[in-house]
């Protein structure tokens, strides 16, 4: 069986293994590696870098061209796969497993509620919410791509619609498409004494043939799909950064501030990730959560406390109304919004969820499954609801009224979150905290998938070397670096497109993986 220290064993039957993943890994230059699944990924991940950099055009023709046809051909499977995912998930709020604790029944927290709803929030989509929670009701508003459910545009009707199909993307779905693989490496981990990497969570499927060579792909694609999002998001996020820094400071948008934002934001991370969870990544989420606090009170005081609550119970009425709806793939007529909107986020998400199910799995322990779905599925959902309806609700009514420049729609993505603070007060102000917000997301980010990255490449190893960690994390700054240099947004376009196309396969293994999970949950003492 293998050997994890850092775990406290079940009270149930562990899974016994003729073969340790361990006995696979290597020592050199300071770091414990796993052989093939290091290896053929570093390869894997240079011959792109390189291909991308020669050929940026064909690069991005290529998996932009696989990104669509997956997406066209498979929108059933990412469809019925993310409600698929949220019924099981609400299941194990309900069922008896919910009283089966993640370590077992002595197993004890390893941070706080608080410390530990903060790392998780922000590793899920802090980043994300700071510029789409503005942008993207916006945009269905006045009809950019599209309008949920064929709502008609710049109408009561469609902001109410506009603000029911953001909460729907950023809600239930994509955190449980999370909460599967969180849960999953948590219980396998923590409960059953296999290594916290994604292939254990087949032990019960597969056998010891998780070991082998299907056990390798399963997480070389996990490592491949953390690395190339991470990459991307430091690099298009480095763009909207640096749009920012220009729109406050005045600081020119080019490549050069891009390439020092990336720098900055990698010499944090490094710097964190040799500190470790408590050290590093808590205590950044903890700044950031309560940066994103005080912005987030300023800005419902600073507009209509009145109009925010009527925002929060209508985005919620707006999102259980919609919700069907928006989940049935037959028969849509909203066919371009519908691919370019939904379609892409769930891929997109289950693109995510290795480095995000992995990483809240790794500070979850010694919670009980009913306790870690509520955190996990429900939590995140009202917090998104809070923050869509104070940043969401004050875009629209800016836009309604004809104030400021969101009044013509959205321009620059990157720029939404800017333009909408532009018409509150202390706009210096505001301005520059989210500023720090996204640039602190980012680097709890790039912390968090190197500790993700760091145990698959080590076979599921929780205390792999320091160097190690390092190496991935400077690796982030590379990629994103040179593919942004080199070929620009092309390149970073190519990268996404591929990341995206990796939810295809994935899809399929996270609903392997549901089987899997309740095989070993309901055979575990309550």
């Amino acid at each position: 069986m293998y050997d994890n220290s850092k775990s406290s064993q079940g009270s149930g039957t562990e899974y016994d293994s003729d073969y340790q993943i361990g006995q696979s890994n290597v020592q050199m230059m300071g770091m414990d590696v796993h052989n093939p699944v290091f290896a053929i990924s570093a390869v894997a991940i240079l011959l792109f870098i390189v291909f991308a950099l020669i050929f940026p055009a064909d690069a991005k023709e290529m998996l932009v061209g696989a990104r669509t046809w997956s997406i066209q051909t498979f929108d059933w499977l990412f469809m019925i796969g993310g409600n698929v995912f949220v019924l099981f998930c609400l299941a194990l709020i309900v069922l008896p497993v919910g009283k089966v604790k993640l370590g077992g029944k002595s197993a004890k927290t390893d941070f706080s509620t608080i410390s530990w709803l903060c790392m998780l929030f922000a590793a899920g989509m802090g980043i994300g919410l700071m510029f789409w929670s503005v942008a993207e009701p916006v945009a269905y508003y006045t009809n950019w791509y599209g309008t949920p459910l064929n709502a008609a545009p710049n109408t009561p009707e469609g902001a109410s619609a506009a603000m029911g199909a953001t909460m729907f993307h950023w809600g239930m779905h994509p955190w449980a498409i999370y909460g599967v693989v969180a849960l999953a490496l948590c219980f396998f981990t923590y409960n059953k004494g296999l290594p916290l990497t994604i292939r254990s969570a087949f032990y019960p499927l597969l056998g010891d043939r998780v070991w082998g060579p299907i056990g390798h792909v399963i997480d070389i694609v996990a490592v491949l799909a953390t690395i190339f999002g991470l990459a991307t998001s430091l690099g298009l996020g480095a763009s909207q950064a640096a749009g920012g820094l220009n729109f406050l400071f005045g600081i020119e948008n080019n490549i050069s501030t891009q390439i020092g934002i990336i720098v900055a934001v990698s010499a944090i991370a490094i710097f964190s990730v040799v500190r470790g969870l408590d050290g590093g990544v808590k205590l950044l989420s903890n700044i950031n959560m309560i940066i994103a606090f005080a912005l987030l009170m300023f800005v419902i005081f600073a507009g209509s406390v009145a109009a925010f609550l009527s925002n929060f119970f209508g985005i919620l009425g707006s999102y259980a109304e919609n919700i069907v709806p928006l989940s049935n793939w037959v028969g849509r007529e909203d066919d371009t919004w519908f691919h370019g909107w939904t379609v892409f986020y769930w891929a997109w998400w289950i693109s995510w969820s290795p480095f995000v199910g992995m990483f809240i799995a790794r500070i979850s322990k010694g919670r009980t499954v009913r306790e870690f779905m509520i955190a996990v599925l429900l939590v995140p959902t009202l917090v998104s609801a809070v923050w869509m309806a104070a940043f969401g609700g004050s875009a629209l009514d800016q836009v309604q009224n004809g104030v400021g420049a969101l009044a013509n729609g959205v321009g620059d993505v990157s720029l939404a979150m800017f333009q909408m603070l532009e018409n509150l007060p202390l706009v210096e102000i505001t301005s520059l905290l989210a500023i720090i917000l996204v640039l602190v997301f980012f680097i709890t980010s790039s912390d968090s998938g190197s500790l993700v990255i760091d145990s698959i490449t080590a076979g599921g190893k929780v205390d792999a070397p320091a160097p190690q960690r390092l190496f991935w994390a400077v690796l982030q700054g590379v990629i994103a670096g040179v593919l942004l240099y080199g070929g620009g947004s092309e390149a970073l376009t190519a990268l996404q497109a591929g990341a995206v196309t990796v939810g295809l396969p994935f899809t399929v293994v996270l609903l392997c993986m549901c089987v899997s999970l309740y095989k070993g949950l309901k055979d575990e003492p309550r």
